[in-house]
């Protein structure tokens, strides 16, 4: 059974390519048509399907027109007060509002040779040289990638020559403003052989943004190529944001997902790797914080393919009041793939009675001769520990964050870039009772 909502029969697609970017290419509006058929044939997923066993949709499904916003607002003062500090922290910073870049918020003019960052609308509109497997049912791993092919308003590509090195990260912000808005991103990134770089993808909206945030990232790494890809969400309360996170890897190459979720009221990031041939490196981190009702669910999928290849995954979640996190973490080793390495972790602190978490960790294996483990464990603040802590002069609540903190920050010290690492700790020890005096004791 599917969820067929009302608001589907108000939306005629036929109109709303006039809007959208790629409109006058028969190809893209060919595609866009067949996308949305896609996914109106298969509706909404239901808790009776296995991989959306635990997370309900519904929602979305009651929050209106599916279609996008075509004129987005201004940006909020406090998001363009972050972009005016990204942009002096040296970022190239590419500014999104409601799905739609926003040129006069972005620095993107100082891009070193062997670098092409472009807006996906205007490329759309321009007729560019995009493959027309952009908006094919084999990109689609979720059925929620049909409905983003369907109604992809805009978004970032990333062209990265061989051999080029990007020391400054790219950052991607997409700002998220105003009341019942669809928003729908598609980011592309393309690493030729031996390149490198970091790519951030920081999601943010206003307090009372009630808003859907339908995102997919597609990466390819070349050959002997390092990506880092990090993603943070902080979107208002009452935001409901379902992404994939895509990644295709070739021969030595080396891919890094980082995702950290602090707001939003229902989250799903679906998250895979294809390690395709010999010598691949993957490695999936992430950190969740939540509290009330909010509800994040993980899903991951890493797909060894080829021989000689390692992945490693480590979560972690932090779950207070009501919440309830999903991690559904799987690593598929196939026929012929032979000296695989994989290892998988994920920890869970519930911090109340009634936070709830449901781990998965599952592996699939074809082949001989492999390496693989995973393991998962919830738990609850150690006593010993809280009273170690006491004996030391520290109040309760202090020494409740410092051990939330030093859970928290396994992962954080992962992080590579300064100023992500930096940001992500100052969320976490505003979350915390005595966070100031947290950071004055380390």
């Amino acid at each position: 059974m599917h969820v067929q909502p009302q608001s589907w029969q108000n939306v005629e697609l036929s109109l709303v390519p006039d809007a959208l970017a790629g409109h006058d290419s028969p190809w893209i509006l060919a595609a866009r048509k067949t996308a949305f058929k896609r996914f109106s044939e298969h509706g909404f997923p239901t808790k009776r399907e296995e991989e959306w066993k635990y997370t309900d949709v519904s929602l979305i499904s009651k929050r209106g027109s599916l279609a996008p916003d075509n004129i987005p607002p201004d940006a909020p003062s406090e998001a363009k007060l972050l972009a005016w500090a990204l942009s002096g922290e040296g970022m190239h910073l590419m500014v999104f509002v409601n799905g739609h870049f926003d040129s006069e918020l972005s620095t993107i003019d100082d891009l070193p040779d062997g670098v092409q960052l472009s807006s996906l609308a205007d490329m759309l509109d321009g007729d560019a040289n995009l493959p027309e497997s952009l908006f094919s049912q084999q990109h689609e791993h979720t059925i929620f990638a049909a409905l983003n092919n369907a109604f992809v308003t805009d978004g970032a590509v990333l062209k990265i020559a061989p051999d080029t090195v990007l020391e400054t990260p790219i950052y991607l912000f997409l700002i998220a403003s105003g009341h019942g808005v669809a928003i729908y991103p598609h980011i592309i990134v393309m690493a030729g052989e031996n390149s490198s770089a970091t790519v951030i993808e920081h999601y943010m909206g206003t307090l009372d943004a009630h808003n859907f945030t339908n995102a997919i990232t597609q990466i390819n790494v070349g050959a002997g190529a390092k990506i880092e890809h990090c993603k943070l969400i902080q979107e208002g309360p009452a935001a409901l944001h379902i992404a994939g996170v895509h990644a295709e890897q070739s021969k030595d190459s080396s891919f890094t997902s980082r995702s950290f979720v602090f707001s939003g009221r229902s989250v799903r990031n679906d998250i895979t790797s294809s390690l395709n041939e010999t010598g691949c490196l993957c490695t999936f981190d992430g950190l969740y914080l939540l509290d009330d009702k909010q509800h994040v669910d993980h899903h991951t999928r890493i797909d060894h393919i080829a021989p000689c290849c390692t992945s490693r995954e480590y979560y972690r979640g932090i779950l207070d009041g009501e919440s309830r996190g999903v991690f559904n973490g799987k690593v598929i080793v196939h026929h012929g793939a032979n000296q695989t390495d994989a290892h998988q972790t994920n920890h869970h602190l519930l911090l109340s009675k009634q936070a709830e978490i449901d781990t998965k960790p599952q592996l699939e294996i074809f082949a001989d001769d492999v390496k693989c483990t995973h393991g998962a464990t919830v738990g609850q603040l150690s006593d010993e520990g809280l009273f170690y802590l006491r004996s030391r002069g520290l109040d309760a609540d202090t020494a409740r964050s410092v051990l939330i903190y030093g859970f928290a920050n396994d992962i954080i010290n992962r992080i590579n870039t300064p100023y992500l690492r930096q940001r992500i700790e100052h969320l976490l020890l505003d979350r915390l009772p005595q966070g100031d005096m947290v950071k004055e004791l380390l």
